[in-house]
């Protein structure tokens, strides 16, 4: 089955099926003006495509793998060191984009022209061939790429479509950055695998959610926490068949509020850059917050202490979640040594993330290993628990907590909050009175904003080191 299996086959050209902010195409103005850019790339093995926000990129990407090619998506917000990084260090032949577009030290320009249309059939590459090479927001040194394969990607929408009963029938809504996997993969190849229209609304902005009329609807927390502060907005998706978060984990304070509002309980998944999504939980199951829910169709899941032994699906047993299945990466671009640091002996992926399984199966992700999992006094403490009650604060608007040193316990929690009106004595005894008295805060400082990537994930390593 083609990768792109919807769009390869469909013959509808009514206007409206592919939106992207205030312009949009059929689903053969799509197929076809993608065609047009595969035959440009004939013979090219890897092309990058500057991620903008828009149409351009959208067939851009998909012209990319019509022709076979190894589609290398480059952030628009990267800046010259980054951009040059991954242009290089991918090996990227071919450089797409608009028509008059200047770039110094680039490949060599393929003009993106969205009038151009093609009625060319590519043949379907195999799929062990890759499909993209995206580049991972990595804590220290450059950004590596991540070589994904054409089955991969199809392996994980297509579970991804069970758990979430996606059809053709459905109108996803999203606003997310399309170098990444959530916005990118689920959110563009995704409605092109599975045959559901796609509205983009440029930048995510409550009103645009609310104005969408979507039934499949994609946010990360930043997101859904603006949309929850915003109660219009938010019952205006009251229409809607689920609403989906990742990326990061979903405060509880959120959760409760956008289900008051909505009448939905949102949908929570997990995934990597190297994984795909391979945790989900389902459109038909239930939907408890801060839990991820069971593994995808051929995904295998398992939690190892930090000595590599197996740990109880308890609920409260906290290790290393460990992957296993048809959604992983192919590795490294160019990195066997980054590559063999990720893999166990016998097979398995070391996600670097801390995770309890309950025993019916429903995973809950603690966070990374590095900066989420305190070890204090001899207690293990998930930074996320403690976040959570932190913001059941009415005075706490962000949280962050992570381990810091301490002469005696070896890691204090410390917590980063954003706040109205409340100090530091107030918020550890507020803490100290919802959860056990070793996971209290023993430090809390109050700050102006919390450092966030693109996809509004805490850096918390930049917060340690201020």
């Amino acid at each position: 089955m083609p990768l792109l299996s919807r769009l390869a086959e469909a013959t509808d050209e009514r206007p409206g099926a592919i939106r992207v902010q205030d312009r949009s195409l059929s689903w053969v103005e799509l197929r076809r003006a993608a065609a047009a850019v595969a035959d440009d790339l004939r013979g090219a093995t890897r092309v990058a495509v500057p991620a903008t926000a828009s149409l351009e990129t959208v067939v851009g990407v998909v012209g990319g793998l019509l022709a076979g090619a190894a589609v290398v998506p480059v952030p628009p917000d990267a800046g010259p060191m980054e951009r040059d990084h991954i242009l290089r260090d991918s090996g990227a032949e071919l450089l797409l984009a608009v028509p008059g577009t200047r770039e110094a030290d680039s490949p060599p320009l393929v003009p993106l022209n969205l009038a151009r249309r093609s009625d060319t059939r590519h043949p379907e590459p195999d799929p062990a061939a890759t499909a993209l090479i995206l580049y991972t927001s990595g804590t220290t040194g450059a950004p590596k790429g991540a070589v994904l394969s054409r089955r991969a990607v199809a392996a994980c929408l297509d579970g991804l479509a069970d758990s979430w009963a996606w059809t053709p029938d459905d109108l996803l809504v999203h606003g997310l950055p399309l170098f990444h996997v959530h916005g990118l993969v689920l959110g563009v190849l995704g409605p092109l695998r599975v045959g559901s229209r796609l509205r983009h609304v440029g930048r995510p902005h409550p009103e645009r959610y609310a104005g969408a009329g979507g039934s499949l609807y994609f946010g990360v927390p930043t997101i859904w926490s603006r949309i929850a502060a915003q109660p219009a907005a938010a019952r205006a998706l009251r229409g809607a068949r689920l609403l989906v978060s990742g990326s990061a984990a979903l405060p509880e304070p959120v959760f409760t509020a956008l289900a008051g509002l909505t009448g939905h309980r949102p949908l929570e998944r997990y995934g990597m850059t190297e994984t795909l999504v391979t945790v989900s939980a389902r459109a038909d199951g239930p939907r408890r917050p801060g839990i991820v829910g069971v593994p995808l169709p051929g995904v295998h899941t398992r939690v190892r202490d930090e000595h590599g032994g197996p740990l109880p699906a308890d609920g409260a047993a906290m290790g290393e979640l460990q992957v296993r299945g048809g959604t992983l990466f192919d590795g490294y671009l160019n990195r066997p040594d980054a590559d063999a640091a990720t893999r166990t002996a016998d097979g398995w992926f070391r996600t670097g993330d801390v995770a309890t399984v309950d025993p019916d199966g429903a995973h809950r992700i603690v966070g990374r290993a590095a900066t989420d999992l305190i070890k204090s006094g001899g207690y293990r403490i998930g930074a996320g628990e403690v976040e959570d009650a932190l913001l059941a604060h009415p005075g706490v608007r962000e949280a962050a907590v992570v381990g810091t040193p301490h002469p005696d316990l070896g890691q204090q929690v410390t917590a980063y909050v954003v706040g109205d009106g409340v100090t530091e004595a107030e918020l550890i005894d507020f803490v100290a009175r919802h959860l056990s008295a070793h996971k209290r805060p023993r430090q809390v400082r109050l700050v102006g904003a919390l450092p966030r990537n693109a996809m509004g994930k805490v850096q918390k390593t930049l917060l340690t080191e201020t």
